[in-house]
């Protein structure tokens, strides 16, 4: 698998981890929708399966160039390597754009979801009433996901673990947005923001030679709960995989419909037409992060007036469609390359 791998393909996997990166840190949006649209879905599922047993008995006994080979390393690495890169580039560049073009940055969001749509269900021809049973089913988990209130945080180490499990499901499962479901859990902000930044500054504090964060509790906590929150990432990830390879391998159509269900049922998350609920302080003034931007708690839906603006954001729901739609074009040409 590898060894046909030319440098585009790997700069490309780097790109696609970017995407995935990107779109796994934005409320709303899921990682799991680029690697499907992007063609890679099943082969990100199946490498994470190989993270087992048998890989831990090759790592522990040394054999690390088998360890690598068995779990399609360079393929998971490109991948990851991308997605750390997004997390502290990219994403920040969406941050900055959702903060000041809004509309139209949800509008190609919401182009992209029905481009994705579109992809998923243009080639699946195993409609029948169990299919349509679960496509109605991911449709109303969708839907209802995205209209539930906001939990009050909590630095429960334990809860933090759980929420580290749960928010990894936008990376495996398309239509699940892993972010959007931390602010339900009222931990995105503590968990994708706080210990992040407390991340970066115990790194600059160490590169410039300042070791005073030792003995600063605060600090302290936010790398312990940052620690306790990738462990549960990394523990969901893993069971996550080894779940969705089962069914994708047993229960493929009923396993894509639900997909395409939970994917609809994203729309009403990622709407562009909407007022943003921010999080207040008790004066009743906005919470700000570290980067000086309002934290967000949820959204409030409207349908949208006829004007220039909007006829705007509906052209960019069209781009996002076409951005879809290109992907698909470039996947497809990949997998004919490497059949």
């Amino acid at each position: 698998m590898e060894s046909t791998r030319t440098l585009t393909d790997k700069i490309f996997l780097i790109l696609k981890g970017l995407g995935m990166g990107a779109a796994n840190k934005v409320p709303g949006v899921s990682g799991g929708v680029v690697a499907f649209v992007a063609g890679f879905y099943e082969e990100f599922i199946y490498s994470l399966r190989k993270i087992n047993t048998k890989a831990f008995k090759l790592l522990i006994n040394g054999r690390f160039k088998s360890f690598y080979n068995y779990i399609n390393g360079k393929f998971l690495g490109l991948l990851f390597f991308g997605m750390i890169v997004s997390f502290f580039s990219v994403s920040k560049i969406l941050d900055y754009l959702i903060k000041y073009y809004e509309l139209y940055i949800w509008s190609v969001f919401f182009g992209m979801i029905i481009g994705s749509i579109y992809y998923i269900n243009k080639d699946f021809k195993e409609w029948n009433y169990k299919t349509y049973t679960v496509l109605i089913l991911g449709i109303i988990v969708g839907v209802s996901i995205s209209f539930l209130s906001p939990a009050k945080e909590n630095d429960n180490l334990w809860f933090v673990f759980f929420c580290g499990i749960i928010s990894v499901s936008g990376m495996t499962l398309p239509g699940f947005s892993g972010s959007f479901i931390l602010i339900l859990l009222g931990n995105y902000v503590l968990l994708l923001v706080d210990s992040v930044n407390a991340l970066s500054d115990t790194f600059f504090d160490i590169f410039s030679g300042d070791f005073s964060f030792i003995y600063n509790s605060q600090r302290l906590r936010m790398l312990q709960v940052l620690l306790v929150f990738t462990l549960g990432s990394v523990t969901g990830l893993v069971t996550f995989s080894h779940i969705l390879s089962y069914i994708l391998k047993h229960y493929k159509n009923i396993t894509l419909s639900a997909i395409i269900g939970f994917i609809v049922g994203s729309l009403g998350v990622v709407w562009p037409w909407k007022h943003t609920i921010y999080k207040l302080a008790d004066d009743g003034s906005h919470v700000l992060d570290s980067t000086g931007t309002k934290i967000v708690l949820n959204y409030e839906r409207y349908i949208p007036q006829l004007n220039s603006e909007t006829y705007y954001a509906i052209a960019y729901i069209f781009l996002g469609i076409v951005i879809v739609l290109a992907l698909e074009y470039y996947g497809q040409k990949t997998r004919k390359q490497h059949a």
